[in-house]
């Protein structure tokens, strides 16, 4: 099994002479991909503060499927702390009910999700007959999947793969978090800022901030971008702050954090998510 990451000296190229970089989409075929996430929202309002903290432990595998991809994505470990205590949620027993099957093309850009009816078949295994489920069963619905799983492959590859990058170079994908009865929807601006050695080879690395609008000069690609994700409403006064690093022999995510802050009505929310490569089983 190979060891966790590591931070590695960052090996920006000259200024003046970049050389492109390129990000295949070449995953490691039949490996299980493990990553861990740690999320803390926080909500400050009224001069008070409450924050809840999730972790997740999840186990990717990526095998050839139709001239393209299928991505199986399984919840190994779940849990949410409010305040330093424990609280039992039916959305982590639903998530490791049911592996995640996504379709990707050759390329790496995003199909399908093969399986999006698993979610409320896990759900109704789980919630008692009876017991109303009306919230739940829209976040588990068919669409509700299919929506967060192009999503957030969007925002963390979107415009990425395949292609040429030079050093200063953006590429954008809209990402939300859900915030009260509400969410804040964003544009992730990801510009490159050059390579790192890893435990998993060369990398690219990113740093990644916020936009809450469109400026008057976008280039056609960030409002592509912004349609492909159906058009949505940007969250007025977004700010973030975070980094990606990604493999680039083998496609591996090494790490990715982010720190997302915004202003709804009277009250401040914050959203800091971690996720990092905790091991990526080894070639048989």
């Amino acid at each position: 099994m190979a060891a966790c990451t590591k931070p590695a000296t960052s090996l920006v190229p000259e200024a003046g002479a970049p050389l492109p970089v390129r990000l295949e989409f070449r995953p490691p075929v039949d490996r299980a991909m493990t990553e861990r996430t740690l999320s803390t929202r926080t909500l400050e309002s009224g001069g008070s503060r409450q924050s809840e903290e999730a972790e997740m432990t999840t186990v990717t595998r990526f095998t050839p499927a139709e001239n393209g991809w299928q991505l199986v994505q399984s919840v190994a470990r779940s849990r949410m702390t409010r305040g330093g205590t424990p609280v039992e949620t039916v959305v982590d027993d639903v998530l490791s009910r049911f592996p995640l099957r996504v379709r990707l093309a050759a390329d790496g850009a995003f199909v399908k999700v093969v399986n999006p009816d698993e979610g409320l078949k896990a759900l109704r295994q789980v919630v008692p007959a009876g017991q109303p489920t009306g919230a739940l069963e829209a976040f588990f619905s068919p669409d509700s999947l299919e929506a967060r799983a192009r999503r957030d492959w969007a925002a963390r590859y979107g415009g990425l793969l395949q292609r040429n990058l030079t050093v200063g170079q953006h590429t954008w994908g809209v990402d939300s978090f859900p915030v009260g009865e509400g969410e804040v929807v964003y544009v992730l601006q990801r510009t490159v800022t050059g390579t790192e050695l890893t435990d998993q080879g060369d990398a690219l690395v990113m740093s990644l901030r916020c936009l809450d609008a469109l400026p008057d000069n976008a280039p056609p690609e960030l409002r592509e971008a912004l349609e492909a994700a159906g058009g949505p409403a940007l969250t007025p006064g977004v700010t973030c702050e975070g980094e990606q690093v990604v493999a680039r022999g083998y496609f591996v995510p090494v790490r990715r954090s982010l720190t997302v802050r915004a202003k709804v009505g009277e009250a401040t929310w914050t959203l800091a998510t971690q996720t990092r490569l905790e091991m990526l089983e080894e070639a048989r």
